[in-house]
């Protein structure tokens, strides 16, 4: 056995900003634990790279302005409730993060924030540090989760099935091929994005969909898992799936995309030209791809001046450097590619699904904050205002919860037999040729079709239950499901 207690208050499955808010929230009377697939500093919060949108102490800024661009970039889809709440309660989690948690950012000579612009922001209210925010937020974060005695935080373990109970849900773990069986009373639901469904993506190892899977399997709804976003400026080097992320807030600082013959475009797709949303950029690029017959495109901020360059984004410019290219003196390669999820596990204003004591926040969920489509750094303050408001309402119930922790039962899996070489790999082939930018809506039932196959083979009682078979059924869920919505 990995851990020495079975039955937990609370169990957060992933440790990235969403799942450690959380825990930090909670009272300290609840036991937790906290599980991450891998060590705990790997997951797409420490891959953010922008920062964090809010309005805190910004006189020139007010929430109904952030309201306004978020409304914009989601096309009006937003729900109007939760979209409220997400810029309301912003300047309270920013501030938390710096007063309670450690977390730094960059600040301009004068002493104040150097708040800093992106994409269909109309003010400049990007908290950074710079090009690595998401790295230091989760820095402070998992630094004072550590801290807590009520927390245990469980590293390479992955939950594989779970199931109701009277008394709140028995999960079933994996680690080191090692099972075990844990209770808990209250269930929250954070693991990420689904980026490993596809080909090319600027996510991490870990984003197979396994927490939407475990939600799905208990009932909880899933909706809009087809609103996908593509990064437009993902570094295009066509050698590996995980592709480095090239900050919107490039664009913001001025740089230029270029088509293949190296003309700027977007003046041709919206008057917003470089700092239009993601998803509009991104369509750009394959409405001038088809355009030029090229798939190469360029970004380019060599017309600033270096050592701003260097400063502002240090990571980004080493990451290229390292690479071959130089972003102080000339373009460099990029292309959209999968990056964020703004379906997801449907849940309420305090991150509650239907299935009762489950939660779900993060990039996991689907507050409707985004519509379809996320403004830019709006992520990373999504996953704080709704774990702690999820971690709230725990504390609020938990006060009159009974002691008793009841077990569930999981059908023992005794196949030695590894799941067929693969499958993984096709699923990702079929949603990247597709259901990318513009989805090719002539092959999508076929491509139901086989993934609907693709998932009867998985179902099969007669494989290894290790972790590659458990993210090929995530894998397939999620395909199945984004395709599904689109007959």
């Amino acid at each position: 056995m990995f851990l020495a207690e079975k039955n937990y208050d609370v169990i957060i499955a992933g440790a990235g900003a969403a799942g450690l808010y959380a825990a930090l929230h909670l009272p300290p009377h609840l036991r937790v634990l906290v599980l991450s697939k891998r060590e705990a500093t790997l997951c797409n919060s420490a891959l953010a790279q922008g920062g964090i949108a809010g309005v805190w102490n910004s006189p020139n800024d007010n929430i109904e302005l952030h309201a306004n661009d978020t409304r914009i970039a989601g096309a009006f889809t937003n729900n109007p409730k939760t979209l409220q709440i997400l810029v309301s309660e912003a300047a309270h989690d920013i501030e938390q993060l710096v007063s309670d948690y450690g977390v730094e950012f960059d600040r301009a000579e004068d002493g104040d924030y150097d708040r800093t612009l992106e994409g269909g922001h109309c003010r400049r209210r990007i908290f950074h540090y710079a090009d690595s925010t998401g790295a230091e937020i989760l820095r402070g974060l998992l630094a004072s989760t550590r801290t807590l005695p009520n927390v245990i935080i469980s590293e390479f373990t992955t939950m594989s099935r779970a199931v109701k109970t009277e008394t709140g849900f028995s999960c079933e773990l994996l680690k080191n091929e090692e099972f075990q069986v844990v209770n808990c009373h209250y269930l929250i639901l954070a693991t990420g994005g689904i980026g490993r469904v596809y080909e090319y993506t600027t996510n991490s190892a870990i984003a197979t969909g396994d927490g939407i899977r475990i939600a799905y399997e208990l009932g909880a709804r899933i909706k809009n898992l087809s609103l996908i976003q593509f990064h437009p400026t993902a570094f295009n080097n066509q050698h590996t799936r995980e592709c480095f992320l090239i900050s919107e807030a490039v664009r913001g600082e001025g740089a230029y995309l270029r088509n293949c013959h190296l003309e700027r475009f977007m003046h041709k797709y919206d008057d917003r030209l470089e700092l239009a949303p993601r998803d509009v950029v991104s369509h750009a690029i394959i409405l001038e791809s088809q355009r030029t017959g090229s798939k190469e495109f360029w970004l380019d901020i060599s017309h600033k001046e270096p050592d701003e360059i260097r400063k502002r984004f240090p990571k980004i410019y080493q990451k290229l450097l390292e690479q071959g290219y130089d972003l102080t003196k000339e373009p460099v390669p990029i292309f959209p590619c999968q990056h964020y999820l703004m379906g997801g596990i449907q849940v309420g204003s305090n991150a509650q699904t239907r299935v009762e004591r489950l939660y779900a926040c993060g990039e996991c969920a689907h507050t409707g904050v985004h519509g379809n489509n996320r403004l830019a750094s709006n992520s990373l303050l999504e996953a704080l205002v709704f774990s702690r408001r999820a971690a709230e309402e725990i504390a609020k119930e938990a006060a009159d919860i009974s002691p008793r922790f009841d077990d569930g039962t999981f059908q023992p899996v005794t196949a030695t037999e590894p799941i067929p070489h693969g499958i993984r790999t096709e699923l990702r082939k079929i949603l990247q040729e597709n259901y990318f930018v513009i989805p090719n809506t002539e092959h999508i039932r076929t491509a139901y079709e086989r993934v609907t196959e693709l998932i009867q083979l998985i179902a099969c009682e007669d494989w290894k239950m290790d972790l590659d078979y458990l993210e090929a059924k995530s894998q397939a869920t999620c395909a199945y499901l984004i395709l599904e919505e689109q007959l």
